[in-house]
């Protein structure tokens, strides 16, 4: 195996420290070949004007996260932007306290594209395409050069920013979004910060009252609780028009939404994921993708899910010829297992051999040690039903550690099998496939 440094670097620490990788995947991928072959599929599509809302549902530790981290991965590679937002008791799809914008707000603070893959790309996006609408001005219209104390090309240059953005004007909200990036220009031709970070604030959705925003920047409105979602449409316009292959939206921890306990207020976040849903069937946006993490109960729980609402669940129900075996993974909905133990095992495997990597050693942890390390964690009361994959990776790393730190360590207290006979017979059987 070859890898970067940096990959190994983050892949252990984020794993060390219970949480997903945000770089380096492709490494540790194993039981998910399919539904990384559906992201493409629909990445693709999403690419030739499609858009496409996914739903990626399972129990706790089942991978939604990683399978959204990886998601994120393919679309920066795709030459999409990328950005992310997690559900909290402060953030979501409707609200009129603030709470629906602030979504808005977290998923422009964490725009990411290729060359910033960790977020705070709005800045970069914007700076990027105006050099180059420049260099576009300069073979139009005959400059020699980029020329900022040219009043003719600084002028030739905003009209070709109102150009491009023209076609965003049918949307709702164009307008003030057209204007607020002329002024971001002229606060870059100028060098006034000011102006620009005021522009940034706007495209955010931090400005809360009209009237402030009317006074720093002279538009008519702001970004709200009510028009935020009409702004998600304009933005995924936007990079579209500048080169970019589309937005992807990742939603994470869904089930808080699920728990909302006031019916109303939990029915109308609902509706809204109605409307993303049905702005893709019929062909209304273009070049979005949106995904949602949640758990089962978020989904199916008919008095307080998804399909407590009819029309969701009309739209969101599973094909019914679908099985273990047999998976439908073009559906909205797709349904996570955790991983087998035979996948676990050759997790381990991988995460053995980058740790020696990382390191510099040879490695003296044996195969047959990690299925009786496996056997042994699983064997332990409570595991089948509370033990996580992650948690058993964590674990794992911690063991290896021990060992490459500490030569003369007893591996025999982290590789010993659990001495329980029906437990292991149990746990024996899950690798014979691996032994053949």
């Amino acid at each position: 195996m070859s890898i970067k440094k940096r990959d190994s670097t983050t892949i252990l620490n984020s794993l060390s420290g219970g949480v997903v990788p945000a770089r380096g995947l492709q490494y540790i991928l194993v039981g998910r070949t399919d539904e990384a072959k559906q992201v493409v599929k629909d990445l693709e599509d999403v690419k030739t004007g499609s858009s496409v809302v996914k739903f990626f549902i399972g129990s706790f530790g089942s991978g939604k996260s990683f399978l959204q981290a990886l998601i994120h991965q393919i679309a920066l590679k795709e030459k999409f932007v990328v950005t992310k937002a997690d559900f909290t008791p402060e953030r979501r799809l409707y609200g009129n306290d603030g709470k629906a914008v602030a979504t808005y707000t977290e998923l422009m603070k964490n725009l990411a594209i290729s060359t910033a893959p960790q977020g705070g790309a709005l800045n970069n996006i914007l700076d990027t395409w105006i050099m180059k609408v420049q260099q576009q001005v300069v073979q139009m219209r005959g400059y020699q050069s980029i020329e900022l104390e040219n009043p003719a090309f600084v002028s030739d240059v905003e009209l070709e920013i109102s150009r491009i953005v023209t076609k965003m004007d049918e949307l709702t909200g164009g307008y003030d979004f057209a204007r607020i990036l002329v002024l971001y220009y002229r606060g870059f031709i100028d060098s006034d910060q000011e102006l620009q970070r005021k522009a940034l604030r706007w495209l955010r959705g931090e400005y809360r009252t009209k009237t402030e925003a009317k006074a720093d920047l002279g538009v008519r409105d702001t970004i709200n609780d009510d028009n935020y979602y009409n702004y998600i449409k304009i933005f995924s316009q936007f990079v579209r028009q500048i080169g970019y292959a589309g937005l992807v939206i990742n939603f994470d921890e869904a089930i808080n939404l699920y728990k909302i306990t006031h019916p109303q207020t939990r029915d109308k976040n609902y509706e809204t994921i109605l409307k993303m849903f049905n702005d893709t069937l019929q062909g209304n946006l273009e070049g979005l993708y949106f995904s949602f993490g949640g758990t089962l109960e978020f989904l199916e729980d008919e008095r307080r899910g998804l399909f407590s609402y009819g029309a969701l669940k009309r739209r969101l129900e599973t094909n019914r010829f679908e099985t273990d075996e047999f998976r439908d993974l073009s559906q909205p909905v797709i349904k996570l297992k955790p991983l087998k133990h035979e996948e676990t095992f050759v997790l381990l495997q991988k995460l053995r051999d980058i740790h020696g990597i990382h390191y510099n050693y040879q490695t003296s942890v044996r195969d047959h040690e990690i299925q009786q390390f496996i056997q042994k964690e699983y064997s332990r009361p409570g595991a089948k039903e509370n033990l996580t994959v992650g948690e058993v990776v964590r674990t794992f790393l911690g063991a290896i550690n021990i060992l490459q730190q500490n030569p003369h360590y007893d591996r025999t207290k982290i590789f010993e099998a659990d001495p329980a006979p029906a437990a292991s017979s149990h746990m024996n059987s899950r690798f014979t496939t691996l032994e053949r």
